[in-house]
């Protein structure tokens, strides 16, 4: 009661040393006087109580009244503040009481300083999470409206390059026919142009379904045509239908016969063949001639696991969850030979993607492993597919049940718990 009897008494001088301190322009001073008659008042009721929380009012308002701005470029603007009025009340207590009265009201003021700074301190970090909570929630907002942006583009470009490029196949289609009664120099002549514009308008469909496939899984819209196959019947189609370019590049595929590998399940047959298809090219991309590429695989209580493995340059730790983004990469794409069978032969960077896609939507998982990125070494990759064991047409709304299972499988196996 008696420093605050005191205190009171110091109040015209106090007013004058913190507006001092505080404002540093009239108009400033004039707005921050009735902040500072309010913050007085209420330290000598805590001091007249002897209760600190008659303060938290004040403090609290100073922090939540700052903009975003404010927060951004002076996160502990208040607590300076406080810091400063301390040191204020200090030197009009010295200056106006003998020192024995000084040291008392010092004291006695001491743990109310110390209450205040931490409820600021508090109160601005909570102010501070929520301005970068709110920042980020804008960000995502940002990215998901950019990402939706860029999803819509390619789906219009994707179906309008349709078009063109079967007017290209039309007029190429009319002009073989064309070059059938040519004389047979011209027909030798021209015939490679044709073949030519045949291939270039293949490879270019096949990018624009790329897109089409990746539009179709960013919109949830990827419809699976579910019906009985053995996975070991891929297996052996596909490597019929890859055996030139594994011959060409001398790589040798072993597709081995494991539990399951000739068990009739359903699924969609073109899907998976479409995503067995992009990890055999993957792995023949990125193995060096000579190399070796291994299709395996196991049962697992209600599901199958397939693996596809290779001798190949391997894959940085960082890069092993990248590569299944549309668009994924390694490395620097223009150091990267063309062709889609040559060693780091380039490409647009969705077949995996579409893989993770498509074996998603079947109720599965896909991930890879590898000790690393090695052209020396060739430390290889063992890419991993988990897909349902299916043996009956599946109802509609089972797939999320069972990707959740897969992914807690998956998670067991990574951690070293399933065998």
């Amino acid at each position: 009661m008696e420093s605050a009897a005191i205190l009171k008494s110091l109040y015209d001088a106090w007013l004058k040393a913190a507006t001092e301190v505080l404002a540093q322009t009239a108009g400033t001073k004039q707005g921050m006087q009735p902040q500072l008659e309010r913050f007085f008042g209420l330290l000598v009721q805590a001091l007249e109580t002897g209760d600190p929380a008659w303060l938290d009012s004040i403090v609290y308002l100073w922090v939540w009244s700052q903009t975003d701005s404010d927060l951004s470029d002076s996160r502990i603007a208040v607590v300076e503040a406080l810091q400063e009025l301390m040191q204020v009340t200090m030197r009009v207590v010295r200056e106006h009481l003998d020192d024995s009265q000084a040291i008392r009201v010092m004291e006695t003021l001491l743990p109310y300083w110390l209450h205040m700074l931490e409820y600021a301190a508090n109160q601005e970090m909570r102010a501070q999470l929520d301005h970068t909570t709110s920042e980020l929630e804008r960000v995502q907002r940002e990215l998901e409206r950019l990402d939706k942006s860029k999803s819509d583009f390619i789906s219009v470009a994707a179906h309008e390059l349709k078009t063109p490029l079967t007017l290209i196949e039309g007029y190429a289609a009319m002009l073989r026919e064309t070059l059938s009664t040519a004389a047979p120099e011209v027909l030798a002549q021209v015939s490679p142009l044709v073949d030519g514009i045949f291939k270039g308008n293949a490879r270019i469909r096949e990018i624009v379904d790329d897109l089409i496939d990746v539009s179709l899984i960013d919109n949830d819209m990827l419809k699976l045509a579910f019906q009985p196959l053995w996975l070991g019947q891929i297996f052996r189609s596909l490597a019929d239908d890859l055996a030139s370019a594994l011959q060409e590049r001398n790589l040798t595929l072993k597709i081995n016969r494991f539990p399951g590998s000739n068990r009739l399940i359903f699924g969609d047959v073109e899907r998976l063949q479409q995503v067995f298809r992009n990890l055999l090219t993957n792995a023949i991309k990125y193995t060096p001639d000579g190399g070796r590429i291994t299709i395996d695989g196991r049962l697992l209580p209600g599901f199958i696991e397939v693996t596809v493995s290779d001798t190949g340059i391997g894959i940085a730790p960082e890069y092993q969850s990248v590569i299944f983004d549309k668009f994924g990469r390694i490395g620097d794409p223009q150091t990267h030979s063309s062709g889609k069978i040559r060693f780091k032969g380039g490409g647009p960077g969705l077949g995996l993607a579409i893989a993770k896609g498509i074996v998603e939507a079947h109720g599965g998982s896909i991930w890879v492993e590898s000790p690393g990125y090695d052209e020396e070494t060739c430390p290889g990759s063992i890419f991993h597919v988990l897909l349902p064991l299916r043996e009956e047409q599946p109802e509609d709304g089972k797939a999320p049940l069972f990707a959740k299972l897969a992914a807690y499988i998956r998670k067991g196996e990574q951690k070293g718990g399933l065998k």
